[in-house]
C-alpha cells in the first residue's frame, strides 16, 4: 500500500530528495477527481551558491518560499505561460528545491506529463499553490514500496546561463519507467522521435 510522505522526508538536501523522489506518486484533487502520477524526472537546486537557482539572486518576495520550511510548494511562471512546480527541500533558510519535470499518469488518466509545464497544467497547479503544504489530504506525495526505480543522473535542462553549475549532474531520471524514453537527453536511452517534445 502507498504511504503518504511527511515533512521529514522532504527535510533533506535537494540532491538526496531528488534521488528519492523518482518512483513516488504525486496525488492531487482536481475538482471532484483524484489524479495520480508516478514521478519520472526531477532536478535539484541547491541554494544561493547554485547559479541556476532563483535563490542565487538573494532572498526576495519571489524566492521567500524557497527559504522557508521543507515540504511546501514553490511555484513560479516562465515565459508568461508555463507554471513550474517545485518542492522545497532541506533546512529552513537553505533555499533548496526540487523541480518536478515529468511523471507517468496512473489509474487510466490520459495526460501528457513529459515536461514541467505540461505536468503543472495537467494537475492544474498555478501560482495559487505557491507556499502550499504538500502533506495534506488533497495534495501530497506517496511512497510505493512495491516499485523500485532505476535512477540515472545527468545535466539539468535549460541552465546554460549558470556557468560551471550548468554541468552539475543534478537531474535525476527513472529509466525503468517507459515515460523516460520520451524525455530529452537521458543517458543511454534513445528518445522516441514520433512523440512531441516536452514543454519547458
Amino acid at each position: 500500500m502507498p504511504v503518504r510522505l511527511g515533512i521529514p522526508f522532504f527535510a533533506q538536501s535537494a540532491l538526496r530528495l531528488s534521488a528519492e523522489l523518482p518512483g513516488t506518486i504525486l496525488v492531487k484533487r482536481v475538482g471532484t477527481r483524484i489524479q495520480r502520477a508516478r514521478l519520472v524526472e526531477v532536478e535539484a537546486y541547491v541554494g544561493p551558491k547554485d547559479l541556476a537557482s532563483h535563490s542565487s539572486k538573494g532572498r526576495t518576495a519571489r524566492t521567500e518560499v524557497m527559504f522557508g520550511a521543507a515540504g511546501h510548494a514553490y511555484v513560479y511562471l516562465i515565459y508568461g505561460i508555463y507554471w513550474m512546480f517545485n518542492v522545497v527541500a532541506g533546512s529552513t533558510g537553505h533555499a533548496h528545491a526540487v523541480l518536478v519535470r515529468a511523471a507517468e499518469p496512473l489509474d487510466g488518466w490520459d495526460a501528457d506529463l513529459t515536461g514541467p509545464g505540461k505536468l503543472a497544467a495537467a494537475f492544474r497547479i498555478t501560482g495559487d499553490h505557491n507556499g502550499l503544504d504538500l502533506t495534506g489530504e488533497d495534495f501530497h506525495f506517496e511512497a510505493d514500496p512495491a516499485y523500485r526505480p532505476r535512477v540515472v543522473r545527468s545535466k539539468r535542462i535549460g541552465v546554460d546561463y549558470a556557468g560551471p553549475w550548468k554541468d552539475k549532474l543534478y537531474r535525476f531520471v527513472d529509466v525503468r519507467n517507459p515515460i523516460a524514453s520520451r524525455l530529452r537527453n537521458v543517458p543511454g536511452m534513445s528518445r522516441k522521435r514520433s512523440l512531441p517534445p516536452s514543454a519547458p
